[in-house]
C-alpha cells in the first residue's frame, strides 16, 4: 500500500523548496569524466560519464591506502612495522619515495609516501607486505575483490599504483565510492591527506610536496588524490569541507596540471555556492498526517515518525516543489513496538536521486483482545483496511 500525503508538505513547509534539474544540469565540466557528490546527504550532484572505465593513473593508489588502512586497523600490519623493498618496487619510476632494496622503511613512513609523494615505489612495497603470495600481482586481484565487496563493480586491477596496463581501469563514481570510504571508515587517518609535506630520511628535498593542488587554496580542502599518465591524463579525486557539509569529486582526461587545479576549484565553488543544507526534521518527528493501518491491533492505526534526521540540499537561487509519498506494505500485523521501521518516505525532486528515509512506529501497538480481531477480519473481508483512497497529490 502507498499513500501520498500532501499534509506532510503542510506540516513541513520547508519541503516545498525542491532542486531544479537546471541546477544539477547547468555545470559544464572539461573533464572527460566526472563524480561528484554531497557526502552530507548523499547527493549526487553531478555525473558526468561517471560510469565510463578508464585508467585511473595514480588515483588507484586510494585502493592500496584503503587495504593499508584496514590492515592496521585490524591488527595484520603495525603502524612501526618495518617492511622489506624488493627490486621489482625499487625498479619502478615515476613518482617515488626513492626507496632502495637495503631500506626497511615503517608502515607509517610508506602510507605517507603513498598519500603524499604519490610513491609509486612505497605504494608497491605495502602491496607485497599484504599479498597471499608476496606479489604484486597476487595484491592486485586482492584489490579488485575488496572493490566489488565494496560495490565498486567497474573496477579491476593490475598493479598497486596504477603504473599503466591493460585491463587497470576504474570508473569515476567507483573513486567517489572509495573516497567516501576513506573519510567514513577511517576518520584517524584521513588528516594525513591534508599534509601539504613528507620528508624520509633526507632524500631528495624537492620531492617533499604533496601533489594536490587544492589543499592551499582556501576552499576547505583536505584530499585525496591525483593521478596523470599520458593515457589517463590529469585527474584528481578530491574532497573540501565548508560548515557542516562535506563534498567530494572526482575528475580526470584533463590537459595539464593548471587545468586540473582550475577545474577542482570550480567545482568545489560550485557544489557550496549553489546548494544550501536545510535539516527539515529530527528522528522521532512526527509526520503529520502520516499513520500505517494496523491489522488485529488494540488500535486500527498507528501515528509514523522519522527513523533518522532529514536533511536535504536545495538551490540557493530558485525553488521547485518536490512531491513525497508514504510507502509501505499494509495492513501491519499487531503487536507492533514503538520505534519499530514500517514504512519509508519517498522524496522525489526533479533532476535529482530519489531520496528515501525510513520511518517508524511512534508508539507500541499491542495485539487487541477478541473483539478486535474479529472486526479487524472482518474489515479486511470487506475491503475497508487499506482500501482508502490515496490522500492529496
Amino acid at each position: 500500500m502507498s499513500r501520498k500525503l500532501n499534509t506532510l508538505i503542510a506540516g513541513l513547509a520547508v519541503l516545498a523548496m525542491g532542486t531544479s534539474s537546471a541546477m544539477a544540469q547547468s555545470f559544464v565540466t572539461s573533464a572527460r569524466a566526472a563524480y561528484v557528490l554531497d557526502q552530507t546527504t548523499g547527493t549526487v550532484l553531478l555525473d558526468h560519464n561517471a560510469d565510463e572505465v578508464l585508467p585511473p593513473a595514480s588515483m588507484s593508489k586510494l585502493m592500496t591506502i584503503y587495504m593499508a588502512f584496514e590492515a592496521v586497523s585490524n591488527g595484520r600490519l603495525h603502524l612501526t612495522d618495518e617492511l622489506r623493498v624488493s627490486q621489482h618496487c625499487m625498479n619502478y619510476g615515476g613518482s617515488s619515495m626513492f626507496l632502495n632494496t637495503q631500506d626497511r622503511p615503517h608502515v607509517e613512513d610508506l602510507l605517507r609516501g603513498v598519500i603524499i609523494l604519490s610513491g609509486n615505489d612505497a605504494s608497491c612495497v605495502l602491496a607485497e607486505a599484504l599479498s597471499p603470495d608476496g606479489t604484486e600481482g597476487g595484491f592486485a586481484a586482492l584489490m579488485t575483490t575488496r572493490a566489488h565487496e565494496l560495490g565498486m563493480s567497474n573496477s579491476h586491477f593490475m598493479n598497486s599504483n596504477g603504473w599503466p596496463a591493460a585491463g587497470h581501469l576504474m570508473s569515476m563514481r567507483d573513486l567517489g565510492t572509495l573516497s567516501r570510504h576513506l573519510i567514513e571508515d577511517f576518520p584517524t587517518f584521513y588528516p594525513i591527506f591534508a599534509e601539504t609535506e613528507f620528508h624520509y630520511d633526507g632524500r631528495v628535498p624537492s620531492n617533499s610536496q604533496n601533489r594536490n593542488p587544492i589543499l592551499s587554496l582556501g576552499i576547505g580542502a583536505d584530499g585525496l588524490k591525483t593521478g596523470h599518465t599520458s593515457e589517463a591524463g590529469y585527474g584528481l579525486a578530491g574532497s573540501a569541507r565548508q560548515g557542516d557539509r562535506r563534498v567530494i569529486f572526482v575528475i580526470t582526461g584533463l590537459e595539464s596540471e593548471a587545468a586540473r587545479r582550475d577545474e577542482s576549484e570550480r567545482i568545489i565553488n560550485w557544489a557550496f555556492r549553489q546548494f544550501a543544507l536545510q535539516d527539515l526534521g529530527k528522528a522521532g518527528d512526527i509526520i503529520p498526517g502520516g499513520t500505517a493501518d494496523v491489522w488485529m491491533g488494540a488500535a486500527p492505526r498507528v501515528q509514523l515518525a522519522l527513523g533518522q534526521d532529514l536533511q536535504i540540499l536545495v538551490p540557493t537561487t530558485s525553488a521547485n516543489e518536490m512531491t513525497t509519498e508514504v510507502v509501505y506494505n499494509g495492513p501491519i500485523a499487531a503487536p507492533i513496538t514503538a520505534g519499530q521501521e514500517l514504512a519509508t518516505l519517498v522524496i522525489d525532486r526533479e533532476g535529482m536521486p530519489q531520496m528515501t528515509v525510513p520511518l517508524v512506529a511512534e508508539t507500541d501497538v499491542p495485539a487487541g483482545g477478541f473483539v478486535n480481531r474479529v472486526m479487524g477480519s472482518a474489515m479486511i473481508l470487506l475491503g475497508k483496511v487499506g482500501g482508502a483512497a490515496d490522500q492529496g497529490a
